[in-house]
């Protein structure tokens, strides 16, 4: 046998059958014992488990306001272990996962390219996958390639070693944790208003491979008397089954390319960049669409309360000057992002129970 042949593959069966089941179909998979196990999709998440999860993230950060109630987070996982796989650029979710294990105590462990890894000797996804899992109590993964969070968590429920999977972005498709953070920002910029319940929400820019809007697209339906508002240039328009999921589920929806006629009426807008790295031919997208920009005289055009939210990073979306004014959420809604993830991160070890006594 020629030793520097391409070597074989393993190849897990059923996975392929699996991966074309409809989300639906596959909720179930990714529980265990009744409760979410790993977080996979937006689609997992219902109404009860996205208040609850805002409810303990705000207790969990007035606990880590003071001394000894950091000290009691920090005491929670001490005895478990994290892996950080994030082969896709990040900073904001890797830091906030990274600090939010940091705050419950969890050991973390990193690896933010393929290059680093066996894989480039020839391993497979599914062997490095299980490398992993002998060593962690918990994987958190970012992947370019679609479904690749969805396939870890999988190939790790066929062995002896399932650990949880959390899926920090999944190609264009998915970012479950993301619009938990922008729920969880929606509520708290709401908190005097109501809520969620009863907004107009506004989402601007690539909606076509903007995993975030996506995803958080997902979620209006376990909240009443939502409208969404998707505001794009035709090249980049929400995807069909986006769409279809919100006529299912009898939520609201207009489209339109006229961003400054939306302004006045939302009661959020969440602005998006081009994401330019999902091009075939990246280089050769070179439009910045100018009227998908929010500038600082937009400012007299929109609700005295609407708050103004990016996922980050952004490049020209909106005008840095903005960032004065008290609508606008983002830089509250970064930080959203690492006590929400660690809400979810103690009710995926079952410690959400310690945090819930502290204030009985």
């Amino acid at each position: 046998m020629d030793r520097y042949a391409e070597p074989t593959r393993q190849v897990y069966e059923g996975w392929d059958e699996f991966y074309s089941r409809s989300v639906d179909d596959k909720l179930d998979s990714f529980r265990q014992n009744g409760r979410i196990f790993d977080v996979i999709y937006a689609q997992q998440f219902d109404r009860e488990f996205l208040d609850y999860l805002c409810s303990l993230a705000e207790k969990i950060r007035l606990l880590a306001k003071t001394k000894m109630g950091l000290g009691k987070l920090k005491r929670l996982l001490q005895h478990k272990r994290a892996m950080l796989y994030f082969v896709q650029p990040s900073t904001r979710t890797f830091l906030s996962f990274q600090n939010a294990c940091y705050t419950l105590g969890l050991s973390v462990s990193e690896i933010r390219g393929t290059s680093t890894s066996s894989e480039v000797k020839g391993e497979s996804q599914e062997d490095t996958i299980r490398t992993f899992a002998s060593y962690v109590d918990l994987i958190i993964a970012r992947h370019a390639e679609a479904g690749f969070a969805e396939k870890t968590a999988w190939v790790l429920n066929q062995t002896e070693r399932p650990v949880p999977v959390l899926n920090g972005g999944s190609g264009p498709d998915q970012h479950p944790t993301q619009a938990l953070l922008d729920i969880y920002t929606l509520e708290r910029e709401f908190r005097n208003l109501g809520g969620l319940d009863g907004k107009k929400v506004a989402m601007v820019g690539d909606l076509k491979r903007g995993r975030t809007v996506r995803s958080l697209s997902y979620l209006m339906k376990n909240y009443r008397d939502v409208t969404l508002y998707f505001v794009a240039p035709e090249v980049f328009r929400m995807r069909e089954d986006i769409k279809s999921f919100l006529t299912k589920h009898a939520i609201r929806f207009h489209e339109t390319d006229d961003f400054e006629s939306v302004m006045p009426l939302v009661d959020a807008i969440y602005l998006t960049r081009i994401q330019n790295e999902y091009a075939e031919h990246p280089s050769s997208e070179t439009e910045t669409y100018p009227a998908f920009h929010f500038k600082t005289k937009h400012l007299t055009m929109i609700q005295p309360h609407c708050a103004l939210l990016h996922p980050l990073p952004r490049r020209y979306e909106i005008e840095v000057a903005v960032d004065k004014d008290p609508r606008a959420a983002y830089w509250r809604q970064e930080r959203c992002g690492m006590w929400i993830r660690a809400a979810l991160i103690t009710y995926i070890f079952r410690v959400d129970q310690v945090i819930l006594d502290e204030f009985s």
